[in-house]
């Protein structure tokens, strides 16, 4: 019994950045599990080569950049038309930034804010529409930067468009509830991805796995599962939770 609330047989999953490092990792998670999934990114050669190593044709690829909405409502209604239903939502597109806040520019603000939390809104709402009797599952992609400051890494924009992806989470849980869609997000600590790399010095590596208490960076596939878990009916319970996945890193 157990065993089969962990299935996903047949459901139509979006993976928004499934292409690489945590998005491709939920959606080989996903697919073990039984979904059919779409993989929504703007990295189009790596979206197309994800796409073709899964087998029977389960996982296809759209372009997609989340922060357009007029975009994202023609996707997600083009998912709907073409598999007959939208009933899992994953938000991994996500942009990082470390740079002190004095000289951070506008553009560069709006943009982590524009891709990591409107992005993610604009998914979230296009999916419920096309959820049907049945409900749904949306899983955001938040961070552990989310819950605490990371100021010695100077991610303050990133750190509050993640901040706003967990409140939205919850907001959207109450919202939605009605239409039996559950919401939640996960938040990663780190883990050894390119995204994570990005911009960042050899030394703060050393320090990551210092500080975390089981010693240790955290790999995607770890991400994945706990993904599949909210995505099926095992967590049929939970919505409204941000569920942090960091090695112990916030404990202390």
């Amino acid at each position: 019994m157990y065993r089969e609330r962990l299935e996903l047989t047949d459901r139509v999953a979006v993976v928004t950045g499934g292409s690489r490092g945590i998005g491709l990792a939920v959606v080989t998670a996903l697919v073990e599990f039984g979904a059919r999934v779409v993989i929504a990114d703007v990295l189009d050669e790596a979206g197309t080569e994800a796409a073709s190593s899964f087998p029977d044709g389960r996982v296809s690829y759209v372009h997609l950049d989340v922060t357009d909405p007029a975009a994202v409502e023609a996707t997600f209604a083009d998912v709907a038309e073409r598999l007959g239903s939208v009933d899992v939502l994953v938000t991994s597109a996500g942009i990082a930034n470390h740079q002190p806040s004095l000289e951070l520019e506008r553009e560069t603000w709006d943009r982590v804010l524009a891709v990591n939390a409107t992005g993610t809104f604009w998914c979230a709402r296009e999916a419920a529409r096309h959820m049907g009797e049945c409900g749904g599952s949306i899983v955001a992609i938040g961070s552990m930067s989310g819950e605490l400051a990371n100021a010695p890494q100077r991610q303050a924009a990133y750190n509050a468009s993640k901040g706003a992806v967990h409140l939205a989470v919850k907001s959207l849980a109450v919202e939605f509830a009605e239409q039996n869609i559950r919401v939640n997000a996960v938040a990663p600590g780190y883990v050894g991805t390119d995204l994570t790399k990005q911009g960042v010095p050899d030394e703060w590596w050393d320090d990551w796995v210092r500080r975390t208490p089981m010693g240790r960076l955290g790999a995607p596939e770890e991400i994945g599962s706990l993904v599949a878990f909210l995505a099926s009916d095992a967590a049929s319970y939970m919505t409204g939770s941000v569920v942090l996945i960091d090695g112990g890193y916030a404990a202390w």
